[in-house]
């Protein structure tokens, strides 16, 4: 039992040791993240400024800069980039390494969802730390209340788990497209824009909102932000957080049976 939670923790650490035994990394990071929060508060606070002041799509010029921020804050906890380690799942596929996935020891189920743990966790502490300074640059609003923050806590980590099966759908796709970037990423944009990362949904016209309410995108972000700037009442909070937790039922059932293709998909040569 020791020996099966220290190989957890090996396998989860691979994402925050690689990122801080690379400075530079790092640095481009912060780098980043500063510059979209202050493009971003800008943006909209000039758009606030041109169409003046007042309440927009049911939000206040500084609900809207808000969720813009945290949407620039939640980055990091949406996915990092393995391409630079060779880890993802298309590129073992195209080098057919994918089959060490499936002979070591420990399941290809459970490494992936360890590693995804890693990048979240290391991704949280980049959040946490940018809502502190967000908060106190008085570029984020603080939450209405202690209730408030506290539900949109527990709904950003339902979306979290929702965007992890989601993600985790895309990627059990490559194993019967195998050359599919193209189309992955199509699907990465349409995840983004469905979940309000680039604008509030709320912006967009009635149709779009209808269509998004039934599918999973909007329950990874939109949702937890919008709990947060008070554009979703806390009294309507217990029905979305329980179509976040349908879709993560839903997702983990569909996700354990694509695997169990996956690995019929999956061919060792010369033993």
């Amino acid at each position: 039992m020791a020996g099966s939670a220290t190989g957890a923790l090996r396998v989860a650490r691979i994402t925050p040791l690689g990122e801080v035994l690379a400075p530079p990394r790092i640095t481009a990071n912060l780098l980043r993240l500063a510059v979209q929060i202050l493009l971003v508060v800008a943006l909209w606070r000039g758009l606030y400024a041109e169409v003046g002041d007042g309440t927009k799509a049911g939000l206040s010029r500084e609900q809207a800069v808000s969720y813009a921020v945290l949407a620039v804050l939640a980055t990091p906890i949406r996915g990092l980039d393995r391409n630079a380690s060779r880890d993802s799942v298309l590129q073992h596929l195209h080098f057919g390494t994918i089959i060490y996935w499936f002979l070591r020891p420990l399941p290809p189920r459970r490494y992936y969802a360890l590693r995804a743990l890693g990048d979240q966790l290391y991704g949280l502490i980049w959040l946490l730390a940018g809502c502190v300074i967000c908060l106190a640059a008085g570029a984020v609003q603080p939450p209405a209340s202690a209730a408030v923050a506290a539900v949109s806590a527990l709904s950003l980590l339902l979306g979290q788990w929702v965007l992890y099966y989601v993600m985790l759908l895309i990627d059990l796709c490559c194993f019967w497209t195998l050359r599919n970037q193209a189309a992955l990423l199509i699907l990465l944009f349409a995840q983004d824009l469905l979940s309000g990362v680039f604008a509030p949904l709320w912006y967009f016209p009635g149709w779009f909102q209808t269509m998004s309410s039934f599918l999973p995108f909007q329950t990874t972000l939109a949702v937890p932000l919008s709990l947060y700037v008070g554009r979703i009442p806390l009294a309507d909070a217990l029905p979305q957080l329980a179509l976040q937790a349908g879709w993560v039922v839903l997702f983990a059932v569909l996700t354990r049976l694509l695997w169990h293709r996956a690995a019929r998909r999956v061919v060792s040569q010369g033993g």
